[in-house]
């Protein structure tokens, strides 16, 4: 049981550490947590995640140009809070999350 706590708890800081650092914090989980399946698989979903919006957030900055990025950048923003709070949420309960939009770049 506190195994299974334990993996609770890392995949939920790889989740909501995600929305404050990045990539950089679910990269390091995803690196060091070799002995915990279900946090390392999480971990893995929250690093393919942030770096989907840092590609997202550099296709917006490029396109603040025409001023559509101005608003992209906002949307990209929201979901990220909106979809890293979910993430958070599943993980706490022991559940599997998958975020809708994301580019699976880590198999």
């Amino acid at each position: 049981m506190e195994s299974n706590q334990n993996q609770r708890t890392m995949a939920l800081l790889a989740h909501l550490l995600g929305l404050f650092t990045g990539f950089i914090a679910p990269l390091i989980l995803y690196l060091v947590l070799n002995d915990q399946p279900y946090a390392k698989e999480q971990a893995k979903e929250a690093l393919n995640f942030q770096i989907t919006v840092i590609i997202g957030l550099i296709v917006s900055f490029i396109l603040t140009a025409i001023l559509i990025g101005v608003l992209l950048l906002v949307v990209v923003l929201v979901l990220d809070t909106v979809f890293c709070i979910l993430a958070t949420i599943a993980a706490s309960r022991g559940e599997d999350y998958r975020y809708p939009i994301s580019i699976r770049i880590v198999k």
